[in-house]
């Protein structure tokens, strides 16, 4: 039988500062800012001791990019400040010195990750509660009879608040009734409903 054999990868974590001018002096305008990337990879790669020269197994950082990429593809930064954390094959590289704007950005994010870290653990506890809560036996009666108390409650409760109601919209209907008699009264004008003019020439004729 063939005894497995486990390997504990070990955490190398370095510092460097990356020069860049001399790299990218040469490389087209429009191509300045992607030959410092790829000179940041060439250098860890080097200095990292990654022995087949992959430069896919450097793991640039978000933040590290956005630094790069802050003043456009013609005018990268001449140097770069970056620390270098190995696990196995795999190089992550991370920006040391950040400047406001990304600083704020990554305070952003860590705030963003931690309220939703925060929702995610008192959604768990919500729905651990009732299954740890729920009745069983002799426990479950007492339950059932509040229960039944508190919905006659609620039933006697909308019958009064009903009964109110209907008594109130009498109420205003007489109101109204008694409202629309007085203005007919005055309207009319006495016995007839026609006016005087009309009733005299119709005793003439």
């Amino acid at each position: 039988m063939a005894k497995k054999i486990e390997t504990k990868t070990e955490k190398i974590e370095k510092e460097y500062i990356i020069p860049l001018r001399e790299k990218c002096r040469p490389a087209p305008r429009y191509k300045k800012t992607n030959k410092a990337i790829r000179t940041i990879k060439e250098f860890l790669v080097r200095h990292m001791k990654i022995r087949d020269r992959d430069l896919e197994k450097i793991r640039i950082n978000n933040y590290l990019n956005d630094f790069m990429w802050a003043r456009g593809i013609r005018n990268p930064p001449h140097k770069v400040k970056v620390k270098a954390i190995k696990e196995g094959d795999i190089v992550r590289v991370e920006l040391v010195d950040f400047p406001e704007k990304l600083r704020f950005k990554k305070l952003r994010e860590e705030a963003r990750e931690q309220k939703a870290k925060e929702i995610g653990a008192n959604k768990k506890k919500l729905a651990e509660k009732p299954h740890a809560e729920k009745p069983t036996g002799q426990e479950a009666k007492p339950l059932a009879s509040s229960s039944k108390s508190q919905t006659k409650e609620k039933t006697e409760e909308k019958k009064k608040e009903e009964k109110e109601k209907t008594e109130t919209s009498i109420e205003s209907m007489k109101q109204i009734e008694k409202a629309a008699a007085k203005t007919a009264k005055h309207q009319a004008g006495g016995k007839t409903k026609e006016p005087k003019h009309l009733q005299r020439f119709a005793l003439e004729k």
